[in-house]
């Protein structure tokens, strides 16, 4: 299997060029699918999202697969595009169900470390109003309120930075599930 990269002559459109001894080789030679719903090869997947992620956001994606041997029947060109489509579109809503999962999860650690945190602010206050003196005590209050903090620490990771590449990556394979799937065959 050859990748070949390049970018199409038109401003608005890349296209990214696989090099293939047969369409075998752009799917996963495991998974017992339909044809129209087989997965992708790992390296062919790596290979076509990691070219798309380096092209400019606003151009038309082209894949254009050249084969040695003729595609065998029932495989078209239009099936192995709409194949190639069909995975994209799969990853897609997969990785929307990871991003609403983390988002979930988010919620949910929020939700404690505001109680934890709530917690350790009253504890704190409590010592506090006790008045007691001492190394123990004044380390008790800043280590409780250390310790709440640093139970916000997960929520606002998840929040602020987490979700951006998983938002980035879905945006991708949408962008991958719509591009034009070109086939050209017995071109050596």
């Amino acid at each position: 299997m050859a990748f070949f990269p390049t970018r199409d002559s038109h401003a608005t459109g890349s296209i990214i060029r696989l090099k293939l001894r047969e369409i075998t080789q752009l799917f996963n030679s495991l998974d017992p699918s339909p044809f129209s719903e087989q997965d992708l090869d790992h390296d062919a997947e790596e290979f076509i999202v990691s070219w798309a992620r380096e092209l400019p956001r606003h151009h038309i994606l082209r894949l254009v697969l050249t084969l040695d041997r003729p595609l065998s029947p029932p495989q078209t060109h239009e099936t192995v595009g709409e194949s190639v489509r069909h995975y994209f579109a799969y990853r897609a809503s997969i990785n929307r169900l990871e991003l609403r999962n983390l988002f979930r999860q988010g919620r949910t650690s929020l939700l404690i470390g505001i109680a934890f945190l709530t917690g350790c602010l009253l504890l704190v206050q409590t010592i506090a109003r006790l008045d007691p003196s001492g190394a123990f005590w004044g380390i008790a209050r800043e280590g409780l309120t250390i310790a709440g903090w640093v139970a916000m620490w997960r929520p606002m990771e998840i929040y602020l930075y987490d979700w951006w590449p998983l938002k980035r990556r879905g945006t991708l394979l949408l962008r991958l599930s719509r591009m034009k799937v070109e086939v050209t065959e017995g071109q050596h």
